[in-house]
């Protein structure tokens, strides 16, 4: 019995489509040795990928007198060489992909062929790529779209923190970049005006977290159950008045809070001069300042909130609470027992969520404050910049490109691990049923 399947996969190793062609799936077999043919051109691009990525380059841009006149001689760009040869490296782990699927199908095919079978058609494939294999195939763009746009960025990032990419010393074309090690990340730690405000704007970026997720959650859950109380009239009325703050564009509204709290002419302290009050320092005290930027998260934030728990809210069944009364428990057991259970079980992963999404709230911080008010002791930062903006301000304003990829990774890091460990925790993402 001649071992179709051995000698496809072997003639598959030996180049993308001679397995299939073989299995006298020609068309196919085509379009394989086609990649395959892609994949050489791509590796003859792997020996200056690979250099550029080890060396950043050789030579910068230079200026030589040619004759009476000086020219400028273009050299290696560092920041290019290094995406050009990232760019290479995936492309050619995605065709390394198709080499080992090339491999399996032509193994597969040999063995239908073993069985006794007719190996399948062009047609064949394509009904079978448009029924059982219509989702793998569906999702691979998705996959490949995510690794050159999501994954490539991270790993360029992390690439960058382990340079001297910086201004005024290190930017290219005029001047290359070098790879230094760990030496960023010790300057972060060691250099007295980097640490105190890398742990400075962290621990304010932890509490405007906590801060800023729990009164959101609290304000918005308050309403909605205010909202849905029984004997409440206008329910749709109060529903639409409370979520005027969110249609609100953000920009326009931080804007707008930005005047009201000025401590010199904002309407916030006029009306407390009304009442014999004295003024604030709403956006020039440090203090103050962080008290506004959340009192503002809670104005912008709950509505949201407030619209997704009642519609949990109007999930619970009627018969729950009736139940209830009748074993005589109070309003505040019937919430206890019945009421925050249910909202946690559905709402636990999008307050996770939240509290991802409130390390990196960029657009609050940076329209309302810009970070201010400014502070002597911090590198490049202000008393109310949380992590994401001080890299912001590190690379447009400073330049640190290479401080900022270390600030990046400290931020995935933080997002990544409390978002995977707390929602797994969650009893909505449990395989048990929490009801049983």
């Amino acid at each position: 019995m001649i071992k179709h399947r051995k000698t496809a996969a072997f003639l598959s190793v030996i180049a993308m489509g001679f397995g299939q062609i073989y299995n006298r799936q020609y068309l196919k077999g085509t379009l394989f040795f086609l990649l395959h043919l892609g994949g050489i051109g791509l590796a003859t691009l792997l020996p200056r990928a690979l250099w550029g990525i080890v060396t950043l380059g050789e030579q910068a841009d230079r200026l030589e007198k040619v004759g009476k006149v000086y020219m400028n001689i273009r050299g290696d760009h560092s920041i290019f060489l290094l995406i050009e040869g990232m760019i290479v490296l995936l492309a050619l782990a995605v065709i390394v992909a198709l080499y080992m699927a090339n491999i399996r199908d032509a193994y597969r095919v040999g063995l239908i062929r073993e069985q006794g079978s007719k190996a399948p058609s062009f047609k064949d494939t394509l009904q079978r790529l448009g029924g059982e294999s219509f989702p793998n195939m569906i999702i691979s763009l998705p996959v490949l779209l995510v690794l050159f746009f999501t994954v490539m960025p991270i790993i360029f990032m992390i690439l960058l923190a382990f340079t001297n990419y910086s201004a005024p010393n290190y930017l290219p074309p005029a001047k290359l970049v070098d790879w230094t090690g760990l030496q960023g990340f010790k300057d972060i730690f060691t250099i007295k005006a980097w640490n105190q405000t890398f742990f400075g704007v962290a621990l304010w970026t932890l509490i405007w977290t906590v801060c800023a997720t729990l009164t959101t959650f609290c304000a918005g859950f308050g309403v909605a159950l205010m909202v849905q109380r029984k004997g409440i009239r206008f329910k749709g009325f109060w529903r639409t008045l409370f979520i005027i703050p969110y249609a609100i564009p953000q920009f326009i509204s931080l804007l707008i809070m930005r005047n009201m709290f000025n401590g010199e002419f904002g309407p916030i302290n006029q009306y407390l001069a009304y009442f014999g009050l004295g003024g604030l320092p709403w956006l020039t005290d440090p203090f103050w300042a962080k008290v506004t930027v959340i009192i503002v998260n809670i104005w912008i934030g709950f509505p949201l909130t407030m619209l997704m728990i009642i519609g949990i809210l109007s999930t619970i069944s009627r018969d729950l609470y009736e139940a209830a009364e009748i074993d005589g428990a109070s309003s505040f057991q019937q919430f206890r027992a019945i009421t925050f259970p249910t909202v946690m079980f559905s709402f636990g992963p999008l307050l996770v969520m939240s509290f991802a999404g409130n390390i990196n709230n960029f657009n609050l911080i940076y329209l309302l404050t810009n970070g201010n008010p400014a502070n002597s002791s911090y590198q490049s930062a202000g008393s109310t910049d949380i992590l994401i903006t001080w890299l912001y301000k590190l690379t447009m304003d400073s330049g640190k490109y290479n401080y900022a990829s270390i600030i990046g990774i400290f931020i995935f890091i933080l997002v990544a691990s409390l978002a995977v460990s707390n929602i797994r925790k969650t009893k909505a993402f449990k395989e048990e049923d929490s009801y049983k």
